[in-house]
């Protein structure tokens, strides 16, 4: 293998990957952050390393990972229908409970369909790959997830991407485009790395003027903001006006999948026309099950969503009295913006070292020199945990010099 590496000249595909030592010089200097085995977690607290830290990270937004309400769901459904569907919803993978997902999930939401994906990320490729074609136009927002762009890549349409939430260039585009083609806005309706929220009125009224549709990807808000934990829409009473809303089952929803909410027959056009949906086996028995039991949990335990949004708002206004540069969240997902990319790596480290768990985003997932700390928040955090993070923020951003005593940042 050595040889062959040494002998890779441009015109070898692997050539790009031979090339690839970034993430080996990062190992070597002690500060590489990704792909952290855990070795054992109850939610707020885990343990990697050998070391107990607090998961300050994680998408479990409503903290029932590890409830044991969802585990008993999941084992019952295990020992019901075994531990996979062997095949696609379209043949053999269709369960009862696949059936009742669905139809709890519609009228959860609003609408009069549902289809379920085996993941979150296949959900959005593949919905938008199947209603977007060579003859529609995608009018994207920049800071959509990748999902969202693979989507529009493959469906062949021509895709017009929009600076973030700005409303007046996506009016610009709008104007420009073709009257006569199919048009479809797609975007977060909270954003991943920001914890912004989408301009939903403004959007709606902007697809009812040019007459286009809307589609919020409302993986970090299901669950999350709005009416119930009924997503962004939800947030400013609009759900009516929206056409079509995916989620996921990994965050909130403490399993795997995902799901798209909208009108009956373009439901059912999706259901019989998305390679994604048709090609993948279906979700997996416990996987149902779990999203069942915390639909459930989530309706009868309203405290959970006034817990999380006490504590995202407690943590953005502490965050931000100790100097710290939150950009404009508005959700349990708050950046703490560092620098540089080594300096962030940096300081992941030293909070790790703390005793708090973080994600460190660099580029190219945020601009240059915006390399931040992606913090985010569930409803399971005690006052105590909230204290320790900061404490450990405030105490790590001093030392690297990215706020100073008198709560001042040097990232804005």
């Amino acid at each position: 293998m050595a040889d062959q590496k040494s002998s890779a000249t441009k015109s070898d595909i692997f050539s790009k990957a031979f090339n690839f030592t970034k993430a080996d010089e990062v190992k070597e200097m002690g500060l590489y952050p990704y792909f952290k085995p855990l070795e054992a977690t109850d939610g707020t607290i885990v343990e990697i390393e050998g070391k107990k830290v607090i998961m300050a990270g994680s998408n479990n937004y409503l903290g029932l990972t590890n409830d044991q309400r969802t585990i008993k769901a999941a084992q019952d459904a295990l020992k019901k229908y075994g531990t996979g569907c062997t095949g696609s919803r379209y043949l053999n993978g269709t369960l009862d409970s696949h059936l009742e997902l669905e139809d709890k999930l519609a009228k959860f939401m609003g609408k009069e369909g549902c289809v379920l994906f085996s993941t979150g990320y296949q959900t959005n490729e593949g919905a938008i790959q199947t209603i977007a074609d060579r003859n529609d136009i995608i009018f994207s927002d920049k800071d959509n997830h990748a999902c969202i762009v693979v989507g529009t890549l493959v469906s062949n349409a021509k895709t017009m991407r929009y600076k973030h939430n700005d409303m007046d260039q996506l009016r610009k585009l709008l104007e420009r485009a073709d009257p006569d083609a199919g048009k479809i806005i797609v975007t977060d309706g909270v954003f991943s790395m920001s914890g912004t929220l989408a301009k939903v009125p403004e959007l709606v009224k902007l697809a009812k003027e040019f007459n286009a549709r809307l589609y919020l990807d409302d993986a970090h808000a299901v669950g999350v903001v709005g009416d119930g934990g009924r997503g962004s829409a939800s947030v400013f009473g609009l759900t009516d006006e929206v056409d079509l809303i995916s989620g996921t089952f990994s965050k909130s929803f403490a399993s795997l999948g995902g799901f798209l909410v909208g009108d009956r027959p373009v439901i059912e056009y999706i259901r019989h026309k998305s390679p994604a949906h048709i090609f993948s086996a279906s979700m997996p028995p416990a996987n149902v099950a779990t999203v069942l039991k915390v639909l459930e949990i989530l309706q009868e335990e309203t405290w959970r969503l006034d817990r999380l949004e006490e504590i995202a708002n407690y943590m953005r206004k502490e965050l931000r009295g100790l100097g710290f540069n939150v950009w404009s969240s508005q959700s349990p997902i708050i950046p703490v913006v560092i620098g540089e990319m080594m300096d962030c790596f940096k300081f992941w480290k030293d909070l790790f070292e703390e005793g708090v768990y973080t994600n460190a985003v660099v580029p190219p997932a945020v601009p240059q020199g915006q390399s931040l700390l992606r913090t985010s928040y569930m409803a399971s955090h005690t006052d105590e945990h909230l204290d320790q993070i900061l404490e450990a923020f405030r105490k790590v951003g001093l030392k690297h010099g990215v706020i100073d005593r008198n709560g001042h940042s040097a990232t804005e």
